[in-house]
């Protein structure tokens, strides 16, 4: 059997989100291959130096094409350049016109809830190309029960058709000795509270700012680290950091390298996701990986994957989340347990179980007649 698998998502230098999904899974397929299973995976650009070496069963193709790459250059090349038995979509979008049967991977639909925070061209690719993908898609993977819920409501999908396949998860650990990001951004060790992700309003930044400002009044030793890139409507956010005067003690790192992430979650009093929608919620075992308490919002999939190991707060409510602030502040208990029970769950979750679950899918899917 030939797997076909789209792996540019993989191909980028600033792994998040996706990206590290399609990487971690191709790192699986390459173990995996043999005679009688083998992968083409197809990228639009020369494997970079962190993509899985070839082997006599794991190879690359490089299709060249700037735009319109999986609906024109990739179907043309698939039709009459090459063969697979079955192909694997690990990000919405798969090829038009294939032949072989399709395996596609849904992470989120956040742009059905949160539309604003698209542009008008991507948010048309997103809902009508994830539509062709679904509609063509033999087997479909969903990250979370949240979003094999959202492929229901949104697209009809009948619930046999979708299968949960859980991200894996693997602790950071930075080729190079951690960052000094304490000293880079003035911080004192367990003296912060640790944002991690892209800021845009899904995030539900300015909620997280609020609250924060509130608990500094009492502890103003205190400072706040969003750690992420510039997402779409930036400017509300920072907006309101300088309605409540705290542009001195809330910083923007900007992308983060995973040294000074390490660094960033080993020293955080506590690690916070505030987020009104998530597909599945990664930083929340990176925190626990690192032995930090979490408090995320009770919203989507992130109960889902936090367990009983995260402290909830309503994502409407500041004075729930400033709450939550002051008693893990003085519950060293609760702060302990939390602690405890994160390294437990960070358990749950491993990059082989979702590579041998999907993997399975796909060489089912092929095998069909």
């Amino acid at each position: 059997m030939i797997i076909g698998v789209d792996g540019n998502e993989a191909n980028v230098e600033k792994q998040v989100g996706v990206s590290v999904y399609t990487l971690e899974l191709l790192h699986y397929f390459a173990k995996k291959a043999t005679k009688d299973t083998q992968f083409n995976v197809f990228l639009r650009e020369s494997p970079k130096d962190f993509m899985p070496k070839e082997t006599a069963y794991f190879s690359y193709s490089v299709v060249p094409g700037k735009i319109l790459w999986s609906q024109i250059f990739l179907p043309v090349h698939l039709t009459f350049k090459t063969h697979v038995d079955v192909f694997f979509a690990p990000a919405h979008y798969a090829p038009r016109f294939l032949r072989a049967p399709l395996v596609l991977t849904i992470h989120d639909l956040s742009f059905f809830t949160f539309p604003n925070e698209f542009l008008k061209k991507d948010l048309f690719k997103l809902k009508n190309w994830t539509k062709y993908s679904l509609e063509h898609a033999a087997s479909i993977i969903a990250v979370s029960k949240t979003t094999k819920k959202d492929i229901m409501k949104w697209y009809g999908i009948d619930e046999d058709h979708v299968t949960v396949v859980y991200n894996g998860f693997r602790k950071r650990i930075s080729k190079k000795d951690a960052d000094n990001a304490l000293q880079q951004y003035g911080l004192s060790k367990k003296k912060y509270i640790l944002y991690v992700g892209t800021l845009q309003p899904r995030k539900n930044i300015p909620t997280l700012i609020r609250a924060f400002a509130e608990f500094k009044k009492h502890h103003q030793e205190y400072k706040l680290v969003l750690a992420g890139k510039k997402g779409w409507l930036f400017d509300s956010i920072f907006e309101v950091a300088q309605s409540h005067n705290l542009e001195q003690d809330i910083i923007f790192t900007g992308y983060a390298s995973d040294g000074a992430l390490i660094d960033l979650y080993t020293n955080a009093f506590c690690f916070v996701l505030p987020s009104l929608y998530e597909g599945f919620g990664i930083p929340i075992l990176e925190a626990m990986s690192h032995k930090t308490p979490v408090i995320s919002s009770h919203s989507s999939s992130l109960p889902e994957i936090g367990g009983d190991a995260c402290l909830y707060f309503d994502p409407n409510s500041v004075e729930d989340l400033h709450e939550k602030f002051e008693l893990l502040l003085n519950d060293h208990d609760m702060y302990n347990t939390l602690v405890q029970s994160g390294s437990q769950r960070i358990k749950e979750f491993s990059w082989d179980t979702c590579g041998e679950q999907t993997l399975e899918l796909i060489k089912q899917t092929g095998s069909r007649p």
